[in-house]
């Protein structure tokens, strides 16, 4: 795989363009599953892993890289397929994810392709690792799922859901206040929604751009102020259909939507993402998932809205 990922700034000129880039790979079997390359740091064969005692079943050990050392998860096992043959020339995909830099075992990689994200739609009801899934694409008459790995960090790293207590300001408390939330992972989205909840917010919960997209035209076309009903936006970047720089652009390009408050809330990251938030004119980037961060960035928003309304 040595090179697979040459000229991976390169890529990020798609982002804003609805398209993106898929990585590749299979576990267990031959199905084909997909990670975005803007998310992968490297693939190599896999290290020796060091065991750590009373880890996660899922942790395979971790790996020693340039001077780092990273926890390595059998990606097979942890959405609920049988294990990897770690000793058979399998590959390590690393990752960085919600702050954190770990590699997931992998039983081979395939290559990587350039889509739109329309392309992409939401999984298909009814197959036993669904709940793992958050996004699905058609690759030469082959179903290529795009697993939730949000949902697996949470389930085998953890972290904390809620904002530290001493991070709410108790004058900030919302006065009916609502806030969109449009996120793909079912797990991102009621994350944020916990957040909200402390603080007494309202969300409404949408999966993709485009859901979000047709919610708001709708609403414009009913005669709703979109800045009367939200009091701010936040939305993941990668999604289905339609991806967050796109809405982001579409909205400030609107008169009836551009003055809403809009913040990109997405486990990427990279000096790209701050230039991509100014072009497409969101008003904030904010790296998953950080509950004190987060709370920080709704308050300092509520404040401006009370004052405005005072």
């Amino acid at each position: 795989m040595a090179g697979v990922l040459d000229g991976v700034d390169q890529r990020t000129k798609l982002a804003g363009h609805n398209r993106f880039e898929l990585l590749l790979f299979k576990l267990v079997s031959r199905q084909r599953f997909g990670i975005n390359v803007f998310k992968v740091q490297e693939v190599i064969q896999c290290p020796p892993l060091t065991q750590i005692p009373n880890s996660h079943s899922v942790i395979c050990g971790v790996a020693h890289l340039r001077g780092k050392t990273i926890p390595v998860l059998d990606l097979s096992m942890a959405i609920g397929m049988r294990p990897l043959q770690r000793d058979a020339g399998c590959y390590v995909i690393v990752t960085e994810y919600n702050r954190s830099i770990q590699g997931f075992l992998v039983g081979s990689v395939d290559r990587i392709i350039n889509i739109g994200w329309e392309q992409v739609k939401a999984p298909p009801t009814g197959t036993g690792k669904e709940s793992y899934l958050t996004a699905v694409t058609e690759i030469e008459g082959e179903l290529i799922e795009v697993i939730d790995v949000e949902k697996v960090m949470k389930e085998v790293i953890g972290g904390r859901e809620e904002a530290a207590a001493e991070t709410i300001d108790q004058n900030v408390m919302s006065q009916n206040d609502h806030i969109l939330v449009v996120d793909d992972s079912s797990v991102a989205r009621n994350q944020v929604k916990r957040v909200c909840e402390q603080i007494g917010i309202e969300c409404t919960l949408l999966k993709d751009g485009q859901e979000a997209w047709d919610h708001l035209c709708a609403l414009v076309a009913e005669g709703t102020k979109i800045e009367q009903r939200y009091s701010m936006i936040i939305s993941d970047v990668e999604m289905p259909r339609m991806d967050g720089y796109t809405l982001a652009t579409k909205i400030k390009a609107d008169p009836n939507m551009k003055h809403i408050y809009l913040i990109l809330h997405t486990s990427l990251s990279g000096v790209f993402n701050t230039s991509m938030v100014q072009k497409v004119g969101a008003n904030e980037f904010l790296a998953k998932f950080d509950p004190d961060s987060l709370m920080q960035s709704i308050q300092k928003r509520l404040r401006v809205n009370h004052a405005g309304h005072a």
